[in-house]
């Protein structure tokens, strides 16, 4: 898991060095709100930054501007429930100080039974 939490900050490093358009970061109280953007322009991505270390909500976005991934960030380390999207299936993966302690695999054609 540490592997793609480092992954996924490689991408970010990444893109905000090779997109045309240059990432936003504005001062919000004591975060930083930073935008990514795909070559288009289009919003890839929108979190915030506290003390350089990831924190609060992240969202990542396809480039009609679908949600893919949407998720918390505590200290650096993920927290709390994120939720993944793809065509056909949406990813629930509980995260706690980082390490995943559940997964829900939704499809369309899932059957939920409640009392």
């Amino acid at each position: 898991m540490k592997a793609l939490f480092f992954a996924f900050l490689f991408c970010i490093t990444f893109l905000g060095h090779s997109q045309d358009k240059q990432p936003i970061f504005k001062v919000e109280n004591d975060l930083v709100k930073a935008t990514y953007y795909y070559n288009d322009g289009a919003v890839l991505m929108q979190g915030y930054f506290k003390d350089k270390k990831l924190t609060g909500k992240w969202t990542m976005f396809d480039r009609k501007g679908n949600k893919l991934q949407t998720g918390y960030y505590e200290n650096g380390k993920k927290i709390n429930t994120w939720f993944v999207w793809n065509k056909n299936s949406l990813k629930e993966i509980t995260y706690n100080n980082n390490n995943i302690t559940n997964v829900n695999h939704w499809k369309p054609d899932a059957v939920i039974v409640s009392n």
